[in-house]
């Protein structure tokens, strides 16, 4: 992935400060407050010039540091690129946290209703991730659209699966390759179908996992009539 970064051609398009500002200036911020500028200058020139003109020297401009700072958080271009990614993944984590914290329990059709339009979003905002960072690249979108897939499943499988099988039969077998596929699905599907609508999106995750009877839809489904 390396050779897709430029260096020090776009420099002077990108607006900000001095690049040779002096590391004790840098040193006013904290560690993470100074790699959360630099991963924002990382999205900042991804999103204006596209993600064949990031350089180490474009970033550190924008961010108003020195390329030793920067190499001081992030082995290599590849890394800062990782790292507003998994930001990016972090970001979508923690609003599946607070669904899945504000669901009542055995009020499936509930949850239902709140993750499908939690899923739609995911795909819509990106999460502040420039879509210069996976448009651009074949690669560096699927890597992203992996992690995010994984990182999901596994949650759910930790979490809101845990919840249903103290109260329900798990109608599935291989539960986290069937969650996995889902979510993959579902995000390249909406991808390419964004108005797609909320309903249809609950009634795949519904069929897919055998929950369909648990909704108002289809009231004879449900286990044991």
């Amino acid at each position: 992935m390396s050779d897709a970064y430029a260096d020090t051609t776009v420099v002077d398009a990108v607006p900000g400060t001095d690049a040779s500002v002096p590391d004790g200036a840098a040193k006013r911020l904290t560690g993470d407050e100074r790699r959360r500028e630099i991963l924002a200058a990382v999205r900042a020139v991804s999103s204006e010039l596209g993600v064949s003109h990031l350089s180490v020297s474009a970033v550190t401009k924008r961010a108003g540091c020195t390329r030793s700072l920067f190499y001081h958080y992030f082995a290599d271009m590849d890394a800062a690129v990782t790292a507003v990614m998994d930001e990016a993944i972090d970001g979508f984590i923690s609003e599946l946290e607070q669904w899945n914290a504000g669901r009542t329990v055995g009020d499936i059709e509930g949850a239902l209703d709140t993750v499908a339009p939690l899923f739609k979003r995911l795909v819509a905002s990106g999460h502040e991730l420039p879509s210069t960072l996976t448009s651009s690249s074949g690669a560096l979108y699927g890597g992203f659209l992996h992690n995010v897939v994984q990182r999901v499943a596994q949650y759910i499988c930790d979490t809101t699966v845990v919840d249903f099988v103290a109260h329900h039969e798990l109608r599935i077998d291989h539960v986290y390759e069937t969650f996995y596929t889902l979510i993959m699905g579902l995000l390249m599907y909406i991808r390419t179908h964004p108005d797609v609508p909320d309903e249809t999106v609950k009634e795949i995750i519904a069929s897919t996992l055998h929950i369909e009877g648990y909704t108002a839809k289809y009231p004879e489904r449900r286990p044991g009539n």
